[in-house]
């Protein structure tokens, strides 16, 4: 059998037999070509963009990779042994060669095999600098580039294994540029139809990732039955509501993410994963190579999800509303997940959740922002760990120095005794009454949406008078017309005030608190306005809490249901110690009656 030869010419390669080249020279010249008679152990290239393109399927890829590898003996091996680097969702005029997860992973591997095959040549790379970088490698390492269909649909092999041959790099610059040209033309079309489709209320770009909560469908025909429009993602809004549900109930952002975690709920990125049947998790960012099988819900990611205006069905761009020419935000559905009255209801409590960063941390103090002292008023704070390391117990002490102030008398007390006193005080005032439901029906407040289109407004204005040409002077203009527009629509709408339905639960206070942990018992005390202020103590070996030291006051809408139930206990102690007078008996009293001047008069009890 004759032995293969490979003959490079000028834009590509075609594999001769020896039986056709009687007058080549036995041993070929470095420039004159190379002679491969081994079986070359290569890599199969795979690259998307948007996994969706059915025009650049991995099938498609492969199938011209296989075919390519055939003519030119390169083997990708099998099964377990598979010499294979799929990379989808990844773009090439971002991501260089070395940072795509998979073919990163077999250049910085560069003795397990011998050549790389792609299908085309954009599919490794849209860029000089990228190209630069590729052929820097092959001519280091020795490598063959192989391209199934290059220009023309000729097959492409660019055989650095030869270093003194000039032409495989010089061939790639050429068609490098090209492809930069291309690129840089891909993505200017690309931006203007996205920019088109942005003003198009309804319409979904297509492709890529929708925003969380929703995924697209089919336009209406009611809307023109063209393209794409978002929908609600009913297994999204599940979570949406678990959240939302959960917040309200007066958890913490992050111990709603802890739950998440632990019932291992998709993240919004690992969600459309799921959905599409790929691999959760990837690349994390920073450090080349480091991946995760799975994203993990974080208090960020929940507290951008809730403030995202597309919960309410606004298109956004680059963080900030579209709006059309009179102002009005553009939708993105018909069918927006929350309302604008729930929207802001959840704002304003994520706003309320603003504490300074060590209280975020101090979360195993029962009396957080419950404990003051007495005589500064600042908040106490938790200090376990210094008491720590001289193995005592931990104490709430007032420390006016972090605040950059000063307290003439500085409390510090144990916290396990405050603890057991705020906690009896606070069940013997309520323990016994009944809790109950409440369910806040939304009202409307146009003053944040008022708020926000102002200050997006003023961002506006500091850009005036910056335009050179007329176009954009007068795009500026259109914007701060439409802007102005807006905020004098707000400023015509009245606001609705919330109503509150509230409902027994049938269990007391005293069940409730048996139920939840620290943290729920902690918002629990807030609700209820309980305040406690300590005051510096006196030295010695006190054994036990100085009830002298601690005031304890309840200020909020339970205060009145505890005193009446301090006023029924007090008359019930009263009548069984049998405190009411006897019958017949006289009771002198001590002042004049507010009728009389005259002297103490004697009542006879009946």
């Amino acid at each position: 059998m004759a032995a293969s030869v490979l003959v490079r010419g000028g834009t590509g390669s075609s594999p001769l037999s020896t039986e056709s080249m009687e007058t080549a020279p036995q041993q070929p010249t470095p420039l004159a070509g190379t002679v491969y008679t081994e079986t070359l152990r290569g890599v199969r290239c795979v690259r998307l963009s948007v996994l969706t393109d059915e025009t650049t399927s991995p099938e498609r890829q492969r199938e011209a990779d296989d075919l390519a590898a055939a003519a030119l003996n390169i083997d990708f091996g099998g099964g377990d042994q598979l010499r294979e680097a799929v990379d989808l969702d990844v773009s090439a005029s971002t991501f260089s060669p070395f940072d795509r997860p998979q073919l990163g992973g077999w250049l910085a591997r560069p003795d397990e095999f011998d050549a790389l095959v792609w299908w085309r040549f954009d599919r490794a790379i849209r860029s000089m600098a990228h190209m630069h970088e590729l052929a820097k490698w092959a001519r280091e390492h020795r490598k063959m580039l192989v391209f199934a269909e290059g220009i023309g649909g000729g097959r492409l092999v660019f055989d650095f294994r030869n270093p003194m041959d000039p032409m495989a790099e010089f061939q790639m610059v050429m068609l490098a540029f090209a492809a930069q040209v291309e690129a840089q033309s891909i993505k200017d079309r690309v931006t203007g139809a996205m920019a088109a489709l942005r003003g198009m209320a309804l319409r979904w770009r297509g492709g890529g990732r929708p925003a969380y909560g929703y995924m697209p469908a089919p336009m209406p025909k009611e809307h023109g039955g063209v393209g794409w429009t978002l929908v609600p993602d009913p297994d999204a809004v599940a979570i949406i509501e678990r959240i939302i549900k959960e917040l309200l109930s007066g958890k913490t952002i992050a111990a709603i993410a802890v739950g998440l975690n632990a019932d291992r709920i998709p993240t919004p990125r690992d969600h459309w994963a799921v959905k599409k049947g790929r691999k959760t998790g990837g690349r994390t960012g920073g450090q080349i190579g480091l991946t995760k099988t799975a994203f993990d819900w974080k208090p960020g990611v929940i507290t951008r999800l809730l403030r995202n205006p597309v919960m309410i069905g606004w298109k956004t761009h680059k963080g900030k509303p579209v709006r059309d020419a009179q102002g009005n935000p553009i939708m993105a559905t018909e069918k927006p997940i929350l309302t604008r009255e729930e929207f802001d209801r959840i704002g304003a409590i994520l706003d309320a959740r603003k504490v300074e960063q060590r209280e975020r941390r101090d979360t195993e103090s029962l009396l957080l922002r419950v404990i003051h002292c007495f005589s500064c008023g600042a908040r106490m704070y938790l200090n376990d760990q210094e008491a720590g390391k001289k193995k005592q117990n931990p104490t709430y002490g007032c420390n006016p120095y972090a605040r950059g102030g000063k307290c003439a008398a500085s409390a510090h007390i144990r916290a396990d005794w405050v603890d057991e006193y705020v906690t009896a005080e606070f069940l013997r005032r309520v323990g016994s009454i009944q809790t109950t439901h409440v369910v806040e029906i939304p009202g409307y407040d146009p003053e944040p949406e008022l708020r926000a289109t102002l200050a997006e407004f003023e961002e506006h204005q500091e850009q005036k008078g910056r335009q050179k040409s007329k176009h954009a002077a007068r795009a500026w203009q259109e914007r701060a017309d439409a802007l102005d527009a807006r905020i004098a629509d707000l400023e015509t709408r009245e606001k609705r005030e919330p109503q509150r339905v509230v409902t027994p639960t049938g269990k007391t206070f005293a069940d409730e608190w048996a139920e939840k942990d620290t943290a729920g018992r902690r918002a629990m005390l807030v609700e209820a306005g309980v305040r406690l202020d300590v005051r510096r103590g006196t030295r010695g070996g006190w054994r036990t809490l100085d009830t002298r030291r601690v005031d304890f006051t309840m200020s909020g809408e339970l205060d009145p249901a505890a005193e009446a139930l301090a006023g029924e206990a007090s008359a019930l102690e009263s009548e069984a110690r049998g405190d009411s007078p006897t019958p017949g008996s006289k009771i002198r009293v001590a002042g004049p009656s507010p009728a009389s001047t005259g002297p103490a008069r004697e009542l006879v009890a009946a």
